[in-house]
């Protein structure tokens, strides 16, 4: 499967991901706002996903799909399978183990996790709770990754970016069929976030079927410790734990600093953060998925030109789609907050603070697109030990550009912290791979990068420019009827591709003929 082909496919299944993502958080604007409540069930549903982050798409990242690609190609499907299903075993044993031990010290973890609530015994109690309620979603959710994995491996990558959206429609239907049960609205839909990670496992496994493909838990875990592909895994996703998750645990660090911001902070930073995910989980995570693959594949081959070339394209597809993208947020960013999340609990004030917090986020998108487009270079060649030197630099760095803005700006000061801190990572990918001759920024490459953002400019303005004229005309724009703002939106948006495109053809930031054939031998290929 070619690169472009599986960018598109991943990332369009997992734009439905990331739209049935923004109904299950419309549904928790209206139910939690922004207050108590909400901060609880967010620190509740920010712990499991976490750990994912770590021990799930780390280990799959850094590890696991490399080290199955290239299995697949070397000693054939049987081989991977049964070293997948070995792997998948001792993960989970080890995962039973964390998440029964998490939950006894769950209040610790709650107060590491949120110090402000020390003020707040209410909040506090709430949110060991729901903590302990949505933990075991790490578990099941683990062993999804695996799935996917494996899946990834072989060139399928439809059913792993369709995954989430059970989660999404379940805890949307949460609200109608598990909160009349609860003791509070986030206890009902706390409960449907574990029951989802069990529903994606069977939906995989079904996937898994009709490839042939059938995992089978291994009970001998004392022998498979021992065996030397196993310990080769391990000893890759120890350092890839760190490496994978640094984006997961920069937010992390974001939850600790802002919970001292006071009530509300912490759903601020949430519903920000998830307008940002749209286009770094539909591009960002379309492109490392599709990336690592191929560049193993490559590499195994010794065919380092081929390697070479799928990553300048990674480059520039990333640069393509999310250099438009944040400048399109920034302008749009609180017409968008007021139409998805402006409902019941979730009032002006919310989305005023909310809007500004995407602003802050929105400057650091191309650095973290870019970063998951390099990152699978060195996951590639087995190196996890240099993104985690990486990762430990940028963590500091957010951690003191966090603390040094927060006391200044609040709340919009932890998120403009995250974004400084992905433009470190990015010259520290950019850096490490010229040094070590794996690929290095070409010229042609970065005057695309320069024409691209020239264009995205031209496009805001524009935008700039029909808002000012929608305000001259109504005063106000957002307070028309929702449906006349969904409408008026829209148009923007389409203002926004339009200009965009005219804007990149004058400065030849892309040539729409390239696309448009990548696209027929995509439709070709498929008939």
């Amino acid at each position: 499967m070619s690169l472009f082909k599986s960018i598109a496919t991943f990332g369009s299944f997992t734009l439905l991901s990331r739209i049935t993502g923004f109904i299950r958080d419309m549904v928790l604007a209206r139910f939690l706002g922004a207050g108590l409540i909400a901060d609880a069930f967010f620190i509740a549903f920010k712990l499991p996903n976490l750990f994912r982050s770590l021990f799930a798409e780390g280990a799959f990242t850094s590890a696991f799909v490399p080290m199955v690609s290239q299995k697949l190609a070397g000693d054939g499907k049987e081989s991977a399978i049964k070293f997948a299903a070995k792997a998948i075993s001792l993960l989970a044993v080890i995962l039973t183990i964390f998440v029964l031990f998490m939950e006894v010290i769950m209040p610790l973890v709650v107060q590491i996790m949120a110090p402000g609530f020390a003020k707040n015994p209410e909040a506090y109690e709430l949110a060991i709770s729901l903590s302990r309620i949505t933990f075991p979603f790490l578990l099941f959710i683990s062993i999804v990754s695996f799935q996917s994995g494996i899946l990834n491996s072989l060139g399928k990558f439809a059913a792993p970016a369709a995954a989430p959206v059970i989660l999404n429609l379940m805890m949307t239907g949460a609200v109608f069929i598990f909160v009349p049960l609860g003791l509070t609205p986030a206890h009902g839909i706390a409960f449907s976030v574990t029951f989802a990670g069990f529903v994606e496992i069977l939906w995989l496994a079904y996937f898994l079927h009709l490839q042939k493909v059938y995992i089978k838990p291994q009970t001998n875990i004392k022998e498979i410790i021992k065996e030397p592909e196993i310990k080769t895994l391990f000893k890759r996703i120890t350092p890839g734990i760190l490496g994978a998750g640094i984006y997961q645990i920069n937010m992390v660090v974001d939850t600790i600093i802002v919970s001292l911001v006071g009530a509300g902070a912490i759903s601020w930073l949430y519903y920000a953060n998830r307008l940002q995910q749209l286009p770094l989980g539909v591009v960002g995570a379309a492109i490392s998925v599709a990336v690592l693959p191929i560049l193993s594949k490559s590499l195994k081959e010794k065919n380092f030109d081929e390697a070479k070339r799928v990553q300048t394209k990674a480059c520039e597809y990333g640069a393509l789609l999310s250099i438009p993208a944040a400048v399109a947020l920034i302008f749009l960013s609180t017409p968008i907050v007021n139409i998805l999340f402006e409902h019941g609990k979730f009032g002006t004030f919310e989305t005023q603070m909310t809007s500004y917090a995407v602003i802050a986020y929105s400057f650091g998108l191309p650095a973290y697109v870019l970063v998951k487009a390099l990152t699978p270079n060195f996951f590639a060649r087995g190196d996890t030990k240099t993104p985690v030197k990486y990762s430990i630099i940028v963590f500091i760095a957010n951690l003191i550009f966090s603390i040094s803005l927060m006391p200044v700006f609040g709340h919009v000061g932890v998120a403009a912290a995250t974004s400084l801190a992905a433009y470190v990572s990015l010259y520290q990918y950019v850096h490490g791979l010229k040094k070590r001759k794996f690929w290095f920024f070409e010229k042609a490459l970065l005057i695309k990068v320069i024409k691209i953002s020239l264009s995205s400019v031209i496009m805001g303005a524009i935008i700039y420019a029909a808002e000012l004229y929608l305000n001259s005309k109504f005063g106000n724009w957002l307070t028309l009827p929702y449906w006349i703002k969904v409408s008026v939106l829209v148009g923007l948006c389409v203002l926004g591709l339009a200009s965009f495109a005219i804007a990149a053809k004058l400065t030849g930031a892309f040539d729409i003929r390239e696309i448009i054939g990548l696209l027929i031998k995509k439709k070709q290929k498929n008939a």
